[in-house]
């Protein structure tokens, strides 16, 4: 009899063991407690923090505000004329103020013929000069209107034919141009040709419209000319100079000729 008390006590000990066990997951599953187990399509995620993506700014076409032009440079050998050697080509930039200049320059060269050649080796020979020329007005050339500059022939070959160009501009104008060797040329000028007969060329733009212009006011102060120099006061006469000492000096003069003239 006690056996299958025991067993029975036993089996029943298991019934309600599974009971729990099957009653505990279910609320797990039905209200989310602590420690249970989550289903897959149940399990919390991560918040995921929404990227927003930065609106990329438009690049400001240059079609909007920039136009290319091309500026003809022209040579000479000697005092022959003038005529295409190269071209440069630049950016005509338009500022919201209205004012216009040039930008971002580019050169490009044209080579020697077998003519120009005999024509340069024959200014290094003389020792003459090699002119080049610009137009003043980039928009509208007239043809007439140029900016020159010359350097003698014999100070531009070194390896090659070395040249440097600065152009000053103002707006679309070309205020002057500044053309020669990179590095010094001293006299005697030595008869050297060059190795190659090809150009190195350097160029730089100056613009004064790339920087603010600022009004100036102009205004006389006296005592003062140019820069750390002074003006002189005016010359005096020779009575300015001496009145206090010459009217003391007339009054004595004068008291003595009269006491002069009272004597018996």
């Amino acid at each position: 009899m006690k056996k299958p008390a025991l067993l029975q006590v036993f089996a029943l000990f298991l019934v309600i063991s599974s009971l729990h066990a099957f009653q505990s997951d279910e609320l797990d599953e039905e209200f989310g407690l602590e420690g249970g187990n989550l289903q897959p399509q149940e399990r919390i995620l991560d918040p995921v923090v929404p990227i927003r993506s930065t609106p990329t700014r438009g690049k400001y076409s240059d079609s909007d505000s920039d136009s290319k032009i091309q500026i003809t440079l022209e040579q000479a050998f000697g005092d022959s004329d003038f005529f295409p050697a190269a071209t440069f080509s630049a950016r005509l930039k338009t500022w919201s103020h209205g004012a216009q200049t040039l930008t971002k320059l580019r050169f490009s060269r044209n080579s020697f013929t077998e003519v120009e050649k005999q024509k340069f080796q024959k200014l290094l020979e003389e020792d003459e000069f090699y002119r080049i020329r610009l137009p003043s007005n980039v928009l509208n050339p007239t043809g007439k209107d140029f900016v020159m500059s010359s350097v003698r022939a014999r100070c531009l070959p070194r390896d090659g034919l070395d040249e440097h160009f600065v152009i000053h501009t103002e707006g679309v104008n070309i205020l002057a141009v500044n053309y020669g060797s990179p590095g010094a040329c001293p006299y005697p000028r030595q008869l050297r040709f060059p190795a190659k007969w090809s150009f190195n060329s350097h160029t730089v733009l100056k613009n004064s419209e790339q920087a603010p212009r600022t009004p100036t006011f102009a205004e006389d102060v006296p005592g003062e000319l140019g820069e750390g120099e002074t003006v002189p006061p005016p010359e005096r006469s020779f009575w300015a100079k001496y009145w206090m000492y010459l009217i003391p000096l007339g009054l004595v003069v004068m008291n003595a000729m009269t006491q002069a003239m009272n004597l018996p």
